[in-house]
């Protein structure tokens, strides 16, 4: 069985604290941040005031993914008592060992993300520091797009170095998962699920948060 993370992406804005509600009484385990800045990804989504306007209604923690350019320069602003993880991107970090020293001080836990094009093993150098490996299944930067099955052996290679290593980061994978497809990640070993579109557009969310977790 998998942890689920829904995105806030795929929620309806003009209501953002009620759906946030609903969906955390639903037995969801962390709340995804898609945060989007224009230039590592084409899309702009919204900053830390959003998230932070939902520190009274959320009931679990904040699974933060900063999509967006030198990081290091924002990770401040996202602490929050309820920030659980806060993801950076590999490719949009000049000095990532820094960027998640910076991370941890703070109180949050770093994780790392790979875009599809980049290889798994890019992280091998920085395994023992992370405690979340984010996997992107699509092209960050947009919602509803197909999983891509390349992302399979990458989960496969992170849950076999962490068994080598002795490690205990968790792994997480991004894009295009629901319930008709989430047995593939979990199969191939991922244990936290990020899903936006299946779970705010579904018409049972109850029912699909427990598919998609594997229930």
């Amino acid at each position: 069985m998998a942890k689920i993370a829904p995105s806030i992406l795929s929620a309806d804005f003009a209501k953002l604290g009620e759906d946030v509600k609903d969906i955390c009484d639903r037995g969801i385990d962390y709340l995804h941040i898609d945060v989007m800045d224009g230039v590592f990804v084409p899309n702009i989504s919204f900053g830390a005031d959003v998230m932070k306007s939902l520190n009274n209604t959320v009931t679990v923690p904040y699974d933060v993914h900063l999509m967006i350019i030198e990081p290091i320069r924002y990770i401040d602003k996202f602490f929050t008592e309820n920030t659980g993880f806060i993801t950076v991107h590999y490719e949009a970090c000049d000095d990532l060992a820094s960027t998640i020293e910076k991370i941890k001080e703070g109180g949050a836990k770093a994780g790392v993300s790979i875009k599809p094009g980049t290889a798994p093993e890019v992280l091998d150098e920085y395994l023992k520091d992370i405690d979340l490996i984010l996997v992107m299944s699509v092209e960050p930067g947009f919602g509803g797009q197909k999983f891509m099955d390349s992302s399979l052996p990458k989960i496969e290679y992170y849950k076999n170095k962490r068994e080598e290593l002795g490690l205990d980061y968790v792994i997480e994978v991004d894009g295009g998962v629901g319930s008709g497809n989430a047995h593939l990640v979990r199969d191939a070993g991922v244990d936290i699920i990020v899903a936006g579109s299946a779970v705010f557009k579904a018409a049972d969310r109850t029912a699909e948060i427990r598919a998609i977790k594997g229930e």
